[in-house]
């Protein structure tokens, strides 16, 4: 199996693809466990325990999020304060210049505003998105992980031949391939 036909980038390691996802876990809980880290996994779906086993923290995008909107309603009130306050003061029925009420509706739907921006292209970050091209995607029988497969790319490691080893800890059978990648 190559990964590099026609596109010129080159990859190697090994694609376990699995049936089920509890096959996909034990396989690479065992992984880890003998210190392999160049490790991805693709899936129809998302699975519980992936990012901690493949040592993911806990993403900032909340954080990221909630200080987006805090920036985006307290700019928009300053703006309306500066605007109405402070450069172009009108005196209309006797009302104060500074009319908070008045204000909440932009500030809110300029917190809104920050909040889907900044929100949108923090999760494309995070996501590694947009991707348009990745070697793997080349690998033959990746387009099931999209489907029915769960897959874990196993990056060859520098100078260390882990064939012996991905034989004893892979499992071997029914629902289970496993397929090298040269380069």
């Amino acid at each position: 199996m190559s990964a590099h036909r026609g596109t010129g980038h080159t990859i190697r390691g090994t694609l376990a693809a699995f049936d089920s996802p509890d096959a996909m876990l034990e396989a690479l809980r065992r992984l880890r466990q003998e210190g392999f880290t160049g490790l991805e996994v693709y899936s129809p779906y998302a699975v519980e325990e992936v990012d901690e086993l493949l040592g993911r923290k806990s993403r900032a995008l909340p954080l990221i999020i909630v200080a987006a909107g805090v920036v985006g309603a307290v700019g928009g009130f300053l703006l309306q304060y500066w605007g109405m306050v402070l450069s172009y003061p009108l005196n209309i029925g006797g009302r104060p210049l500074n009319s908070w009420p008045a204000f909440s509706t932009t500030t809110f739907e300029l917190a809104a505003l920050a909040i889907l921006l900044v929100g949108f292209f923090a999760f494309c970050k995070f996501c590694r998105l947009p991707r348009l091209y990745d070697p793997i995607f080349d690998a033959p029988g990746f387009e099931h992980a999209s489907q029915d497969r769960f897959l874990i790319w196993i990056a060859e490691r520098e100078g260390r031949d882990d064939s012996d080893l991905l034989q004893r800890l892979l499992p071997h059978g029914e629902g289970v391939k496993i397929d090298e990648v040269p380069a």
